[in-house]
């Protein structure tokens, strides 16, 4: 039986699996890495190629070895991809791919009763199985893209994609896209999709939350008491920007300047040839409220003036109101492709038999914020405060250090 499993080998996996080699657990031995994917990288290898390193946010060093300053226009993808090849080649990593696993288990041994010890069994997806006293699990989120629902959603014609089906602004070009989203994704894609030559529509819940300080390491901090506030309680994880808001950086500046990073209002339903928007029309004239930071940088004067007066212009109609939730302002705008940068749940469905999750649909952590008050014995990172590369970083190495000390391995014969 293993002393530890590591499900996924992303960043989080990985610092875990390397302080585990630091607290003298054995490769293959003591603990292995399952990996879903069929090579390293974690999600980064499947983002798309216009994402280069420049544009990513937070790369983070894994834990004794830093990343070389790559080419600044290479692929996001590729540079991680073979950052992450190298630490597990380097360290001599036991990790087993492709295993997609499909169910964690967890059984008492016969002479317990109160569900604490025992073993778990994790089974893949081709019927393999392995036992361990503890699981780290580090699956982050990409395999569970999250699409909202809206009026009308199934009888669009046009195409829609999600995030992670995105690969290229190209395969967008002369074409009319709704991106709907407040994070990072929407941003890029829409700067993206703009110099494709695309004629974009932006539209969010409500006004974008453009932050209004410096992002510092003492805002790292901060986001992450935030965030750890829910998930000791039990409650989901808010999105990034929810904890974050968006950076006011030179490249959003120009959008805003540009008026492509404009929000047109919230999205009511969705036609079979468009979209429903809340707001004043599609003249390009008047527009929601952009967020007082944002506001502030439109006014004559701010660093973007102008950028709602060169809010381009689309083919639309009036609306008539057909319920309280969707008012007389309401306007209609065709569109060929609906991208949704909604974001992602945490992909924990091969967790569901050991019940941990509460009713809301979040996990109870305790305040190490890895280890999971339900479930002694698993630990997830990579979760709530840890989905940021150094969050991830920070709490494998907990949660490492955690299980080596649950599971109790032999102490002879280590390296």
């Amino acid at each position: 039986m293993l002393a530890v499993l590591v499900i996924g080998a992303g960043q989080a996996g990985l610092s875990a699996a390397g302080q585990l080699l630091r607290k003298r657990l054995r490769p293959n031995e003591d603990f292995v890495i399952l990996d879903a994917n069929d090579g390293p990288g974690g999600a980064w290898r499947h983002r798309w190629d216009a994402l280069t390193f420049d544009a990513a946010h937070g790369i983070h060093d894994l834990p004794g070895m830093p990343l070389d300053p790559p080419d600044p226009a290479e692929p996001a993808s590729r540079v991680v991809a073979r950052y992450y090849g190298s630490y597990e080649r380097e360290l001599g990593l036991p990790i087993v791919r492709p295993v997609r696993v499909e169910s964690v288990e967890h059984h008492t041994a016969p002479t317990e009763n109160d569900g604490k010890a025992g073993h778990f069994t994790v089974t893949g997806a081709d019927g393999r199985t392995w036992r361990a006293r503890t699981v780290i699990n580090a699956t982050g989120t990409w395999d569970s893209p999250y699409i909202p629902y809206y009026p009308g959603i199934a009888e669009f014609n046009g195409r829609q994609l999600h995030t992670r089906g995105y690969s290229s602004a190209a395969d967008f070009a002369g074409q009319r896209v709704l991106v709907v989203g407040g994070g990072t994704s929407a941003l890029q894609f829409l700067l993206q999709l703009d110099q494709a030559g695309a004629r974009t529509v932006w539209t969010t819940r409500r006004a974008p939350d453009w932050a209004d300080r410096f992002f510092d390491a003492s805002w790292g901090v901060d986001v992450e008491a935030s965030v750890s506030a829910r998930t000791t309680m039990g409650l989901p994880p808010l999105s990034v920007v929810a904890a974050t808001g968006l950076p006011v950086t030179e490249q959003y500046l120009a959008g805003l300047t540009s008026g492509v990073l404009i929000s047109r209002g919230p999205l009511r339903r969705i036609t079979p040839t468009g979209a429903v928007l809340d707001g004043p029309g599609p003249d390009g004239g008047a527009v929601p409220s952009q967020g007082h930071v944002a506001d502030a940088l439109l006014a004559p004067g701010g660093a973007a003036a102008g950028g709602l007066d060169r809010v381009p212009a689309l083919t639309g109609r009036a609306c008539t109101a057909v319920s309280t939730e969707d008012p007389l302002t309401t306007w209609e705008t065709e569109v060929d492709t609906i991208l949704w940068a909604t974001g992602f749940r945490a992909s924990m469905d091969h967790l569901s038999p050991l019940h941990v999750r509460e009713r809301g649909g979040g996990v109870m952590m305790l305040p190490d914020g890895v280890s999971v008050v339900k479930r002694p014995g698993l630990f997830l990172v990579g979760y709530g405060a840890s989905a940021s590369t150094i969050g991830a970083t920070r709490a494998g190495r907990r949660a490492a250090v955690q299980a080596a000390a649950a599971s109790h391995p032999p102490q002879s014969g280590h390296l």
